[in-house]
């Protein structure tokens, strides 16, 4: 080991927390034994493990007193020197949850990692996340969030800022690989790379005590791989031609696996993780690489030997948080948001719980603004062939070029999801709610839904949809999105999917909220049998500060 005293490069995450276990991630600059204590006198010790010269550790917390707000202090130790790092910013509170606690989540997603200088906050505007951080640093314990859901794009590896590009500029030019052409010359290509999208997406000052305080919840979308992901099955096919792909594939899936992934696991799911188990044992860092590019070509080309879904159990409520971009079949006669092995597992989760509210998590929405639900089952059925085979390829084309690719535009999974939900409502002791959190669609909207005739009405059913946290749509695709719950055009768009064959759906929808635009943060709040939403916009304050500002607030339960 060096003799070097060893320093944080990232972190501490808080991650993991439940009544009486915590889990805090770490990367640092070198080797080193990782040590987490608490002002109630417990104890973690973790040794890092390296991957491509950067360093992790996840350190457990156990026996924690519950529905407690807790200080904790990092430091970091080699074998030669008692040196330690425990800066100010070495550190945290964390808050332990009650059996009995309300649960407030606040969510989002398409986050941007740009800096925060003038020119950028006029390009962007204020960051969602932000905003809550300044918040939460002035409130008591008992006020924050009991957790923050990041429902995909925490990075852009196909359009990072500024900053970036120019690093990766002065990096292709010193490589000079003739792989790295025009086409991915400013965009993450391997875990070098994206490592420095983590960076500087939670190590900026103004987020990193939030990220040290509210334990976090992450599921993947498209720009942490690169837009319109599995979109179909010609994109795979067109992607699989590239020769740096491969590259990009084990770069974003080994980064997604240690920066995010291992994160959502409980304390006992990384117990039992093999992969987990296998790189902590691992003699060398070329052992550890090799394993976890393996496993990460194999996610890609498998996606039944990954699981990236997970679940979160917290008061009364059940998170179920779904992978909707690695697992899906995307065979033409099949086409499927989930494939068979991710949905027995989801129809387990949520059928096996006597949970009050149930919360799917998934980055794209289930439910989208009515125009653009039509516009995707038209543009499914066309591509398909409905309409024969030079409007399939149309039909193809529009589909990338818009990105139709929601739920509306796997036909057979959004009847599917329909057809759980009622079984889930059916039930002797329905619960009071279930709902959709997503994101992707750079607007937020709060829309109600009706399963149909013959099916119980206790229970209420939403899609909550929150994006940007900091991502603005352009003007002309606000327009759009504005004549997408105006009903001559949805009544235009919904001939179109009869006239490519489609049927109406049992399940109906109305907007009941929004559509937004500004960047933001959505807070849930579940208490009992009742649950309310509040949606707050991003601003900046004097001094460059970021805040924000309530727009809108509703109960989603009652009358």
């Amino acid at each position: 080991m060096s003799t070097q005293t060893p320093e944080l490069v990232l972190g501490p995450i808080l991650r993991y927390v439940d009544t009486s276990r915590a889990t805090i991630w770490v990367e640092t600059d070198g080797e080193c034994t990782v040590e987490v204590r608490t002002s109630t006198g417990h104890s973690g010790v973790e040794s890092t493990w390296a991957v491509h010269d950067h360093h992790f550790a996840i350190v457990r917390l156990v026996d924690l007193p519950s529905g407690t707000a807790i200080d904790y202090r990092v430091s970091l130790t080699t074998s030669d020197t008692s040196a330690s790092t425990e800066s100010a910013e070495a550190g945290g509170t964390l808050r332990t949850a009650a059996r009995d606690d309300a649960l407030t989540v606040a969510f989002g997603s398409c986050r941007r990692g740009d800096t925060y200088d003038t020119d950028r906050l006029d390009a962007i505007g204020a960051d969602g996340l932000a905003g809550l951080a300044a918040r939460v640093k002035e409130q008591d314990a008992e006020l924050w969030p009991q957790l923050l859901l990041l429902l995909g794009d925490q990075v852009y590896a196909d359009d990072p800022s500024p900053e970036i590009k120019e690093k990766l500029r002065q990096r292709r030019e010193s490589q000079n690989d003739p792989e790295l052409g025009e086409e991915v010359f400013e965009e993450i290509c391997d875990f070098e790379e994206y490592t420095w999208l983590y960076r500087e997406s939670w190590g900026a000052e103004q987020v990193s005590g939030l990220m040290a305080t509210i334990p976090s919840c992450m599921i993947l979308d498209d720009h942490d791989l690169r837009d319109d992901w599995n979109s179909s099955l010609d994109w795979r096919e067109d992607m699989e031609q590239k020769s740096w792909w491969p590259r990009r594939i084990v770069g974003a899936f080994s980064s997604y696996w240690i920066y995010q992934h291992l994160g959502n696991l409980s304390p006992d799911e990384l117990e039992k993780d093999e992969l987990y188990r296998d790189v902590r044992s691992a003699k060398t860092p070329q052992d550890r690489e090799k394993l976890l590019a393996d496993f990460s070509l194999r996610a890609d080309s498998e996606p039944s030997s990954a699981r990236w879904s997970y679940v979160r159990d917290l008061a009364n409520t059940r998170i179920i948080m779904i992978d909707s971009r690695c697992s899906r079949d995307l065979t033409p006669e099949r086409r499927t948001m989930l494939d068979e092995s991710e949905w027995t597992w989801l129809r387990e989760q949520a059928l096996t719980t006597e949970a009050r509210h149930i919360v799917f998590g998934t980055s794209l929405p289930y439910l989208m603004l009515p125009a653009l639900h039509h516009l995707e089952q038209w543009n499914e059925a066309v591509a398909q062939g409905a309409w024969g085979r030079r409007w399939g390829k149309i039909g193809e084309k529009l589909r990338l070029t818009l990105d139709l690719e929601h739920w509306a535009a796997f036909g057979k999974s959004f009847e599917d999801m329909a057809g759980l939900v009622g079984e889930v409502v059916s039930r002797p002791r329905p619960p009071a709610t279930a709902m959709w959190l997503s994101g992707d669609v750079h607007c937020s909207y709060v829309a109600e839904a009706d399963l149909g005739e013959g099916v119980p009405k206790t229970t209420r059913l939403y899609q909550l949809t929150m994006s940007p946290f900091r991502n603005p749509l352009d003007l002309p695709i606000r327009v759009v999105n504005r004549l997408a719950i105006r009903r001559p055009v949805v009544k235009f768009l919904h001939f179109l999917a009869h006239r490519a064959g489609l049927d109406d759906h049992a399940i109906s929808w109305q907007t009941k909220a929004g559509p937004w635009f500004d960047n933001g943060v959505m807070l849930l709040r579940l208490e009992g049998e009742t649950a309310s939403v509040q949606i707050e916009h991003a601003r900046t304050g004097p001094g460059g500060s970021q805040e924000l500002l309530q727009t809108h607030e509703m109960a989603l339960t009652g009358d």
